[in-house]
């Protein structure tokens, strides 16, 4: 069993979590009240600019050209396409464009951007492929999941999400990912795997959190 496989295995009852959380369930049915799908756009839109940071990360650690190349076109990407398309989704919703602007992150978001951030400020190209798999390989998992139930298109908006997440595209980028694990560390001593386990595992139960944090629009107590 792969590397990936077994990370996968030992996440299993977080990601089941997931795809059964109300806010997932609500996108795939189009039951999710609509205010609940603009303060995940606004927040989203604040862990996408820290996520380019950490491709950006993932290119200087890349040991070989083909691979460093890779990364810097999905920061690409990223940047100048997910984020346009994300302003897109944010204002078909209703949230206009100086609104996401001045988002201020919620604390799962900090808490969770900041892990991304120091898995790829001081590990190597193996902990940041582990740190973001869950997030990059997770949305495939969940898009794929929701299409295949009747209804999916029910919510126009809810649909096209649904839609960017399974595209051929999306998916390439996050079976690449899942690959690019592997041959990273085709043998591994235990105390290794244990670590990288430990920083999947992290950004695993971040994930289900942002989840959660969407449902109930998180704010700040104090």
């Amino acid at each position: 069993m792969s590397l990936f496989a077994r990370l996968q295995e030992a996440a299993a009852p977080t990601r089941e979590r997931i795809r059964g959380h109300p806010f997932v369930r609500g996108l795939g049915d189009g039951s999710l009240p609509e205010d609940g799908f603009q303060y995940y756009l606004r927040q989203d839109y604040l862990f996408l600019i820290q996520y380019c940071r950490v491709l950006a990360l993932a290119a200087a650690r890349a040991e070989d050209l083909a691979t460093a190349a890779r990364f810097a076109d999905l920061l690409h990407l990223t940047l100048n396409v997910e984020m346009d398309l994300h302003r897109q989704f944010a204002w078909k919703a209703g949230v206009a464009p100086e609104v996401l602007e001045d988002t201020r992150p919620a604390p799962t978001t900090v808490a969770y951007t900041n892990h991304l951030r120091v898995a790829a400020e001081t590990g190597d190209l193996g902990v940041i492929v582990a740190a973001i798999l869950p997030c990059a390989h997770g949305y495939w998992e969940i898009a794929t999941s929701l299409r295949t139930a009747d209804g999916w298109d029910r919510h126009l908006l809810y649909a096209d999400w649904i839609r960017m997440y399974t595209s051929e595209e999306y998916e390439t980028v996050a079976a690449w990912l899942a690959d690019l694990l592997d041959r990273l560390t085709p043998e591994l001593p235990p105390d290794r795997e244990a670590g990288l386990r430990d920083v999947f595992m992290l950004s695993q139960r971040y994930e289900y959190l942002f989840w959660e944090m969407a449902y109930r629009m998180e704010a700040w107590p104090v």
